[in-house]
C-alpha cells in the first residue's frame, strides 16, 4: 500500500512523504500505545552494523593476548589475515541465538536456547561444558549452569554475547536484561557470570536512546545487585578514573576489588571493558587498545567495547584504519551444522528484521521509522528498572521453567539436584493454564527406579482456570543407592498437548 502511495505521489520529496505516512499512521493510534521514541530504520541499520563490526575489530585485537595475566603494550593489530577478522565465539553464539529467534517466531527461553546449545555447539569450553554436560543428564536450565559449576558460572562466556539482545531490544534494556538472563543462566546459573550479561546487555541496550557514558555505566549498575563482585569491580575502576589515576594504577584497583572471582572471570573483566572505556578520551582505537592492554580475557573486553563503540557512534565513528583490515566477513569458531550470515551485511539485516518483531510482540515503547529520529520523549523511558532487574535476581537457579502456547510447567527442586537413600526429597511443580479456556491437567512421574516410591501426586487431573495457576507437592523416596544418575520423566498432559521433562537425581554421598 505504501509504495501504491509513493507511485501516485511523483516530484513529492520522499523524506516529507514519509514524515507524513508517519503522522497518518500515528494518528490513527490510541495515544496510550503510540511508542514514545522514534529511531530512523536506516541510521538503526547502521549503528547494529557498526555493533557487530565493532564486535569483530575488537575481538581480532585481543585474540593473541587472550589469557595473558600480565599487562601489554599494543596500539593496533599485531596478528591480522588482512581482509578477515579472527573467529571468535564472542560473535558465533549469537548468530546461534538469531537463528533460533528466526525459528521460534522471536520468543525463546533458556530451555529452548539449551536445545540449541547441544545440537549446534561442538565445543566444550570451561561453563560450555559444564552447562552441556548437566544438559545430557537431564538437568535443564538453569539448573544446567548452576550445578557442579562453581569453578566457572562466575566467568566470561555469557557477557560476551549480550549485544544481540541488546540489538533486539534497542532503549529497552529491561527486556533486553530478561533476554539476557535467559541465555546466561544456561552455562552461569544464578552467578556472577549472569549478573554480567544483565549489565552489558542493559548498558548496550540503553545506548541506542541515551549517549552520555557515565548514565550508560550507572544504568547497567542499577540492572545488577550492588553488593555483587561484579558491581564492586565496575565500581573500582569509576573511583581510580574519578581520582585521577592512571590506567595502569586503575587495574591495579580493578584487580584487588575482584579477588573474591580472581583470573579470567566476569567480574574483573567485564571492569576492564569499562576501564578502556574511561580512558579512551573518545578515541575508538585508544579504548580497545587500553581495555585489552589490561590483559586477562582479552579478545571479550575488546569485542564487547567496540560493540558499544559502534552502537553509539554508527560506523562513521569506526576509524577506517580499524575497519578495513578487517573486512565485512564473518569467520566461526564455535558453531557447527547450523546455517549463518556470512557477512556483516546479512547478519545485519536479519538483525534489524528480527528487532521489528521483537519490538512488535512487547509492545514497546520503541519504534523504527522511516522518517526521522525522534528523541523528544526519551526522557520518558524506564532505563533503569530496578522492580524489574531485582525480579530477575531473585528467579531461583534451581526452578526449571518449561513454555508451551497454552501451559507453562515449572519444576522446583528447591535446591540441588541430590538424593539419598531412604530420605524423601521434596519437589515442588506448579501448572499454569495459558490457554483460553479452563482445562484439565493431568500429572505423573514416569521412569522412577524400580521400588522408589512418591507421594503427593494429584489423583485426578487438575482443574485449572484460564491465567491461573495450582502447585503440588511431590515427595520421592529412593529405596537404595542405585544408577548415577537416576533418571525420570515428570508428565504433564493437558491444554491439547503433553509436555515430558527429565527429572533427574544425583546420589549424594557425605
Amino acid at each position: 500500500m505504501r509504495s501504491g502511495l509513493c507511485r501516485r505521489s511523483v516530484g513529492f520529496p520522499h523524506a516529507v512523504l514519509s514524515a507524513l505516512l508517519g503522522l497518518t499512521a500515528l494518528a490513527s493510534t490510541p495515544a496510550a500505545e503510540r511508542p514514545k521514541v522514534l529511531i530512523n530504520e536506516a541510521e538503526f541499520r547502521d549503528r547494529v552494523y557498526a555493533c557487530w563490526l565493532g564486535k569483530n575489530i575488537g575481538g581480532t585485537l585481543g585474540m593473541p593476548f587472550e589469557g595473558k595475566k600480565e599487562p601489554q603494550n599494543i596500539s593496533y593489530y599485531t596478528n591480522l589475515k588482512p581482509g578477515e577478522p579472527a573467529a571468535n565465539d564472542d560473535l558465533d553464539l549469537q548468530l546461534l541465538w538469531l537463528k533460533a529467534m528466526e525459528e521460534h517466531g522471536g520468543r525463546v527461553d533458556a530451555r529452548i536456547l539449551g536445545e540449541y546449545w547441544l545440537k549446534y555447539v561442538p565445543v566444550d569450553w570451561n561453563e560450555y561444558g559444564v552447562g552441556k554436560k548437566n544438559m545430557r543428564l537431564g538437568l535443564l536450565p538453569p539448573l544446567s549452569g548452576e550445578y557442579d559449576n562453581a569453578r566457572w558460572k562466575h566467568s566470561n562466556g555469557a557477557w560476551i554475547r549480550s549485544e544481540i539482545w541488546a540489538c533486539l531490544a534497542p532503549g529497552c534494556p529491561a527486556l533486553a536484561a530478561r533476554m539476557a538472563r535467559e541465555d546466561a543462566c544456561v552455562d552461569h546459573g544464578s552467578g556472577e557470570g549472569t549478573l554480567a550479561e544483565i549489565f552489558t546487555a542493559s548498558v548496550e541496550s540503553a545506548a541506542f536512546v541515551e549517549r552520555d557514558r557515565d548514565k550508560l555505566i550507572a544504568i547497567g549498575l542499577s540492572m545488577i545487585p550492588s553488593d555483587s563482585n561484579l558491581a564492586a569491580a565496575i565500581r573500582s575502576a569509576l573511583e581510580a578514573r574519578k581520582s585521577g589515576k592512571d590506567w595502569k594504577a586503575a587495574r591495579l584497583d580493578v584487580i584487588q576489588a575482584s579477588e573474591k572471582t580472581g583470573w579470567f572471570q566476569a567480574p574483573r573483566n567485564v571492569a576492564y571493558t569499562i576501564l578502556g572505556w574511561l580512558y579512551s578520551d573518545g578515541d575508538f582505537g585508544k579504548g580497545l587498545c587500553t581495555a585489552v592492554n589490561c590483559g586477562d580475557d582479552t579478545d571479550c573486553t575488546g569485542a564487547t567495547l567496540g560493540s558499544i563503540f559502534g552502537i553509539l557512534e554508527g560506523s562513521k565513528g569506526i576509524p577506517q584504519n580499524w575497519s578495513e583490515p578487517v573486512g565485512r566477513t564473518i569467520k566461526t569458531v564455535a558453531i557447527k551444522g547450523v546455517e549463518h550470515p556470512r557477512n556483516l551485511d546479512e547478519l545485519t539485516d536479519r538483525t534489524v528484521a528480527m528487532t521489528k518483531k521483537i519490538l512488535a510482540q512487547n509492545a514497546a515503547p520503541i519504534a523504527l521509522s522511516d522518517g526521522p529520529t525522534d528523541l523528544r520523549r526519551a526522557g520518558e523511558l524506564t532505563l533503569s528498572d530496578v522492580a524489574a532487574a531485582r525480579a530477575l535476581w531473585a528467579r531461583s537457579p534451581y526452578q526449571i521453567v518449561w513454555n508451551e502456547k497454552d501451559v507453562q510447567v515449572t519444576l522446583d527442586y528447591g535446591g540441588q539436584p541430590t538424593i539419598e537413600s531412604k530420605v524423601p526429597r521434596n519437589l515442588q511443580i506448579t501448572v499454569r493454564n495459558l490457554g483460553r479456556e479452563n482445562g484439565r491437567f493431568g500429572i505423573g512421574i514416569l521412569g522412577l527406579p524400580e521400588g522408589w516410591q512418591v507421594t503427593g501426586l494429584p489423583e485426578s487431573p487438575l482443574k485449572i482456570k484460564k491465567g491461573e495457576s495450582k502447585t503440588c507437592r511431590v515427595s520421592i523416596t529412593a529405596s537404595s543407592d542405585g544408577l548415577q544418575p537416576a533418571l525420570a520423566r515428570l508428565e504433564v498432559s493437558g491444554g491439547n498437548q503433553t509436555i515430558g521433562m527429565p527429572v533427574t537425581f544425583i546420589f549424594r554421598h557425605d
